[in-house]
């Protein structure tokens, strides 16, 4: 077998095992610095944080969240900044200042009674890669940690806070046949 030829047959079988773990997702948790930031923090001289969020990130998770698909943030820093972004989206369920991740994502899944398999979860550093491992589907920056690089099951082209949600989301709409159904009102074809 050519190497061309072995080197898409490996492309398939990796497309296919994603497409398995994309289809059957109901929620998308994601981390804030580093995932919807680029993980600068800027604070001005009256002590006033701001951060940088990336409005196709924005847009790709109301996609998302118009075809029944919900988000949650669960973020290890607390910030308001955090607070009105996630107003802003739509985001009703927003966990902060969250030191140990996994035994809140264990909650969220209780409390909504969903399987393992039915969440993504999207982080960028070594405290998300016990999530990362444990999600249905992990997802990591392509400026990520190496360590979250190699188990997340996707790592974006883009980086964080500059697209790279917004990757994830369209991958989730197109893997789940979802891309046509939610665009259709721009008339893209």
């Amino acid at each position: 077998m050519t190497s061309e030829r072995q080197d898409a047959q490996e492309m398939m079988v990796t497309q296919a095992r994603l497409r398995e773990k994309i289809l059957p997702l109901k929620l998308l948790i994601l981390d804030v610095d580093g995932v919807l930031t680029d993980g600068r923090i800027i604070i001005d001289d009256a002590g006033q944080e701001s951060k940088n969020f990336d409005v196709k990130d924005g847009h790709g998770l109301k996609l998302l969240m118009r075809v029944g698909i919900d988000v949650v943030i669960l973020t290890g820093r607390r910030s308001r900044v955090v607070e009105h972004r996630a107003a802003d989206l739509g985001i009703r369920e927003v966990h902060q200042g969250i030191l140990q991740k996994l035994e809140v994502f264990e909650e969220i899944l209780q409390k909504r009674s969903l399987a393992v398999s039915e969440t993504a979860y999207m982080g960028d550093d070594v405290v998300d890669v016990p999530l990362l491992r444990r999600a249905g589907f992990g997802a990591s920056v392509a400026d990520g940690v190496e360590e979250a690089r190699r188990v997340a099951a996707y790592v974006t082209r883009r980086p964080g806070g500059r697209g790279a949600v917004r990757e994830v989301c369209e991958l989730i709409l197109r893997g789940q046949g979802r891309w046509a159904e939610v665009t259709a009102r721009y008339e893209l074809v």
